[in-house]
């Protein structure tokens, strides 16, 4: 029977056989049927999203690398860890003061534009440091050479600002994208330190600087080569800054107070391992609390975010890691077990990611869009300084008390955020605490959860 010479592909063709009626479906087949995709899958098919995701991965795993590398590098040539310390802490303080204004030239002039020179200008501290330890260089030289590292752009925070340049209105996917973003950082930080206890460890005491030199400087020349996928530059901002920002600095306050749960929770593990004769298993215990906040975070990014705001469940996320911290402190005390530690460890890591991820979509959401990158370069500054504090609060509680006794600095540091998020994140309505309401500009629609 004559049929039309042009159809849709989707039309079925219709004949008889003998007293029958026959379908036909051209239609395509897929097994199983349609599958909708994931939440990582949509976002990673993104345009560049793979490209440049690979980029500041490779950048990013040597934050984790370069304090263990110029540890073990200044205390095996130097016979000092008091030196080694000094040295990294005077590092972390330049950070924290240069690295604002690294970020505010980043959004400023762009990322391909500021970022890979400022990378530059850090190897070569490396490089400087390096050279100072192996030829015996005065010690003064190595602060001034582990200073200069304090250039070093927040590559987290380019692709967290690349993220939001892509999914502007899509609230869901920027949930996922920050939740991956965090578990990429946990993951870095779990690596990190091992790679770079092996490089000094098996080849010679300056192999992990080297190294996390190398990786520094060639993933963010990958990275900032994505231009397809960069912000925009604003030379001229709009807003104002971002420590100025309604918001902005009770967040900061909840960020010095987690930091000093991170920073507590190393130097104490360490200790404690160090008590028990297996101070080498240390790596390995803190790489669990790092693996539990990993899978935290890839499951809390799968997960599309609950009715209430990020404002409201950032209290939640706090209770839920001032309860788990205080599985370590049990540990510790009542059996004095190092595997019932570890294992307590890596329950206690899974409140970290959603924490943070909870923490920075509202840095996200109460920094002005063209300053997004100084923001949230702000925040990690308020986490290293409270990682500083953190160190420091517990070093002196396992000196003047004990290893066990010391897991109560993490629980009180948590604590404290708790009670900070709870005195300065009004409910919806309330006119008689710190307005958490809406910045430089309008995100309503970006950050609705």
């Amino acid at each position: 029977m004559p049929q039309p010479t042009s159809r849709s592909r989707d039309t079925p063709l219709f004949t008889v056989t003998a007293d029958t009626l026959v379908a036909v479906d051209f239609s395509p087949r897929t097994r199983g049927g349609t599958r909708a995709k994931g939440p990582y899958r949509r976002l990673f098919d993104l345009p560049g999203a793979r490209a440049f995701t690979a980029g500041n991965l490779i950048a990013r795993l040597p934050m984790g690398m370069f304090s263990v590398s110029a540890v073990v590098m200044i205390a095996g040539t130097r016979g000092s860890y008091a030196l080694a310390g000094a040295v990294t802490a005077t590092g972390l303080a330049a950070t924290a003061v240069v690295a604002p204004w690294t970020a505010r030239l980043v959004d400023r002039y762009g990322q391909a534009r500021v970022a890979l020179p400022a990378t530059v200008f850090a190897v070569l501290g490396s490089l400087a440091l390096l050279l100072c330890v192996h030829h015996g260089a005065p010690d003064w030289t190595l602060f001034a050479s582990y200073a200069a590292t304090a250039t070093t752009p927040n590559t987290g925070g380019m692709s967290r600002a690349r993220w939001a340049h892509l999914l502007k209105g899509d609230a869901e996917a920027l949930h996922t994208a920050n939740s991956f973003e965090q578990a990429a950082d946990e993951l870095c930080f779990m690596l990190g330190p091992v790679l770079a206890a092996f490089l000094c460890g098996t080849f010679f005491p300056e192999a992990g600087t080297l190294v996390g030199a190398v990786l520094l400087l060639a993933g963010v020349a990958l990275f900032t080569a994505q231009r397809s996928t960069e912000p925009p530059a604003a030379r001229r901002s709009s807003g104002r800054a971002p420590f100025r920002a309604p918001g902005m600095r009770p967040l900061l306050a909840v960020c010095l107070a987690t930091g000093a749960v991170f920073g507590s929770m190393e130097v104490v593990t360490i200790a404690f391992a160090d008590a028990r004769g297996h101070r080498s298993a240390a790596g390995a215990v803190l790489a669990l609390q790092a693996a539990g906040s990993c899978a935290a975070g890839l499951v809390y990014g799968a997960l599309r975010p609950a009715g209430a705001s990020a404002r409201s469940r950032l209290p939640w996320c706090l209770a839920a890691m001032t309860a788990l911290m205080v599985l370590p402190l049990l540990a510790a005390g009542l059996t004095g077990s190092l595997l019932l530690l570890a294992g307590t460890l890596l329950v206690a890591g899974m409140a970290t990611a959603p924490t943070m991820v909870t923490t920075m979509t509202l840095v996200q959401r109460y920094t002005p869009g063209d300053r997004l990158n100084e923001g949230m370069t702000l925040a990690v500054t308020g986490l290293l300084g409270g990682i500083a504090c953190g160190s420091a609060a517990g070093g002196w509680t396992v000196e003047r008390v004990s290893a066990a006794a010391g897991y109560g600095v993490p629980v009180a540091a948590a604590a404290a955020a708790f009670l900070v998020s709870l005195a300065v994140l009004a409910p919806p309505g309330s006119r008689n605490r710190f307005p958490f309401g809406p910045s430089n500009r309008s995100t309503e629609s970006r950050a609705a959860h």
